[in-house]
């Protein structure tokens, strides 16, 4: 079991919040590190939720059409020293250039062709590496892909017809705002309330709103929700 310090790591990984705002939530939540993150937005601390789904660990993303195939993937190492290093990313490349030579259907195929390289660049590199994940889409002329900051982000985008710009829009937009879906329509009603809650929570405590009618609070927090999603 993860011990306070642990999850108040966890929590500032996740959030960006400080040390004492970490633990207060933590302590005000029962230690419940998803419950904690909720508590920081809204009490207004926080406004990080969407990069609950990012990983505590160094490496790069990459993406790359070749051939009518879009692939991208992670790959993870221990420290941002190596993860900036040219031995790394052309690691990296490498694997990208494997998934789109072989083309295996999941991860299990993809591990038996990715797994034996890492085993050796670990030996040259020092640290322990680690494949992932990794998508692979067929595109045909219709896709495009988008790295940001050098391999901190990768997104690939796949449209129904050929629009060069619409799609590097797209897969610019997905770097910057990282939305969980693609249409209002396919927002879960699970999803929807808790959202709806948080903004419930951090309208109460905002003392701008506080004179504020209900009507206009109402359309307040569902205009957030919108902005959210």
């Amino acid at each position: 079991m993860a011990s306070l310090i642990d999850k108040i790591k966890e929590l500032r990984e996740l959030t960006g919040a400080g040390m004492m705002d970490c633990k207060k939530a933590l302590v005000e939540n029962g230690e419940d590190v998803d419950k904690a993150k909720d508590w920081l937005r809204e009490q207004g601390i926080t406004t990080a939720a969407k990069k609950s789904g990012r990983i505590a660990a160094e490496g790069l993303a990459l993406a790359k059409i070749e051939d009518g195939y879009a692939a991208i993937v992670e790959v993870n190492c221990e420290t941002d020293f190596v993860s900036r290093g040219d031995d790394f990313k052309a690691l990296v490349n490498t694997v990208l250039d494997l998934l789109l030579k072989h083309k295996p259907a999941n991860k299990e195929a993809a591990d038996a062709i990715i797994n034996p390289l890492l085993v050796e660049a670990t030996v040259k590199i020092g640290e322990k590496l680690s494949f992932r994940r990794f998508e692979l889409v067929k595109v045909e002329d219709r896709g495009a892909t988008y790295i940001h900051m050098g391999g901190k982000i990768a997104t690939v985008v796949l449209l129904d017809k050929k629009n060069d710009e619409l799609a590097h829009g797209l897969t610019m937009h997905i770097a910057a705002n990282s939305p969980s879906y693609i249409t209002t329509d396919d927002i879960t009603e699970e999803d929807y309330n808790h959202e709806r809650g948080i903004q419930l929570e951090i309208t109460k405590n905002d003392p701008r709103l506080a004179d504020k009618p209900e009507k206009m609070l109402k359309n307040i927090v569902e205009g957030k929700i919108r902005k959210y999603f």
